[in-house]
């Protein structure tokens, strides 16, 4: 194979999709990318599809053919489906194919169980396992034009057929280490996040609820999830409607009318024009909200008695992460030690890590929690 002209099959009919998949049959792994557009759009446009079985690509052009029932019948079912920092690729798939690509093997992933890089790229995974660099000059592409160019298609082909040997090297390094089967939960994890809707719970970004009071809170987590349905609805980016910024300082501000909201930091009058009734309608319902069903108010980070045991569940995490040589965040997010320190100091049943994780952190983590408790 060469990087300068790897082989490839451009795909822009039903039947020659169908014929492609054909030539899946028996293959035990597939590796799997998309290019697509997003920039003024909730939802992914898909540009171009790719999938290799060896050192063959095939180029699917989403535009003038629709995903065929083969095609997801073999991301359902069969061989294992490679992707790179799979998150944004499967919405695409779930938009263009309907369905999620299961099993699933992100590489991304995998290399967090194998350095203490987990966010590593493509292109600086490539040359890690092979010792290819491989060409960028494509990487911020227009991928809707229409023919795609010679270089832009050779891109598309090198992404996954070089992502066939990088899992074959992963894949025996992680089976040495017996971690094989840690990945393949985290990956199945993904696929499930994948499948719920969170529109509810976008609030929970926020770094900053310690700041509001439980009522701005309920005004908060019912604005993002109204932003959450109406980009959906209107397939816009968040940012266009209005940003979590804006969304944040008008639950602090807790306005009663178009006056007060036309005050609000970051407000402008095409906002209070379009979206103000909507708006104040949230935060009338946060005021009205029974004491009762309000959410918890969240403690402050940077104070005990939140920050003593943040620190003590981080260093038992970190400690845990450098034996094992890979990241601490692979083991724990800093959002889920923190729901586990609001746990505990509220006295409420204890959210522990389950599967592979669990089996590497409950012991140190209820060591630490019990000790603290004292």
């Amino acid at each position: 194979m060469s990087i300068a002209s790897p082989s490839y099959h451009w795909i822009d009919t039903p039947q020659a999709l169908d014929d492609a998949c054909e030539k899946m049959t028996g293959a035990s792994v597939i590796a799997l990318d998309t290019e697509f557009f997003r920039e003024n759009s909730f939802y992914p446009v898909p540009a171009l599809i790719q999938f290799a079985c060896d050192e063959t690509a095939y180029l699917i052009d989403p535009l003038a053919t629709d995903c065929t029932p083969a095609f997801k019948a073999m991301l359902e079912n069969g061989p294992t489906k490679l992707l790179h920092a799979s998150s944004e690729d499967l919405d695409v798939f779930q938009r263009w194919a309907g369905v999620l690509p299961t099993p699933l093997i992100d590489t991304q992933v995998a290399q967090g169980f194998l350095s203490e890089n987990p966010g590593m790229g493509y292109q600086k995974l490539v040359e890690f396992w092979t010792g290819e660099t491989l060409p960028k000059e494509e990487t911020r592409s227009d991928w809707l034009e229409r023919p795609l160019s010679e270089a832009q298609c050779c891109y598309a082909a090198l992404d996954v057929i070089y992502l066939l040997e990088v899992w074959s090297q992963q894949a025996d390094k992680l089976h040495t280490f017996g971690r094989l089967r840690w990945v393949e939960q985290e990956c199945q994890a993904i696929v499930s996040q994948a499948q719920v809707d969170s529109a509810d719970q976008w609030f929970t970004r926020q770094r900053q609820l310690w700041r509001l009071t439980p009522r701005q809170i309920e005004a908060y987590r019912q604005m993002t999830t109204w932003r959450e349905g109406e980009t959906r609805q209107r397939n816009l980016p968040r940012n266009w409607l209005v940003s979590d910024k804006v969304l944040f300082a008008i639950a602090e501000a807790m306005p009663k009318n178009r006056f007060e909201l036309a005050k609000v930091e970051g407000v402008k009058p095409p906002l209070v024009k379009k979206e103000g009734d909507a708006l104040l309608a949230l935060v009338k319902q946060a005021h009205a909200c029974p004491d009762d069903a309000l959410p918890a108010a969240w403690p402050d980070p940077a104070r005990p008695p939140f920050k003593p045991l943040f620190k003590a569940l981080k260093k038992a995490i970190t400690a845990q992460a450098n034996e094992l040589g890979v990241a601490p965040e692979m083991l724990m997010r800093r959002r889920d030690i923190e729901q586990l320190v609001m746990q505990s100091l509220a006295h409420e049943p204890l959210t522990l890590p389950v599967g592979w994780r669990g089996e590497c952190l409950n012991p140190s983590l209820t060591h630490v929690l019990q000790e603290e408790s004292k």
